[in-house]
């Protein structure tokens, strides 16, 4: 694996670079790979204006959400969700 990073030599020591990256790929795989494997986001065909910062602000409201309630598998959660939109409205009520 290569790294690219502007630190000096003497603070790019391998133990900082490592958890560096370790830092970088837990929000990756947190924060980016949620919103688009259970959101379905990167196939999102929104592009104009301000609407794409919204539907990020809402997914991550609706993960956020998901989260508090201690869900497991947010993609699963999601697919249910998608399935009887009630049930999302009454998980928002509750």
């Amino acid at each position: 694996m290569y790294l690219l990073t502007s630190l000096p030599p003497e603070r790019a020591t391998p133990e900082r670079l490592l958890r560096l990256n370790r830092l970088y790929w837990g929000i990756e795989n947190r924060v980016h790979y949620v919103r688009d494997v259970a959101l379905r986001e990167d196939a999102s065909r929104i592009r104009k204006n301000s609407l794409p910062r919204l539907m990020a602000a809402f997914a991550n409201l609706a993960i956020s959400i998901l989260r508090l309630l201690k869900t497991k598998n947010i993609q699963r959660r999601m697919d249910q969700l998608r399935l009887k939109p009630d049930a999302a409205v009454a998980l928002l009520l509750a």
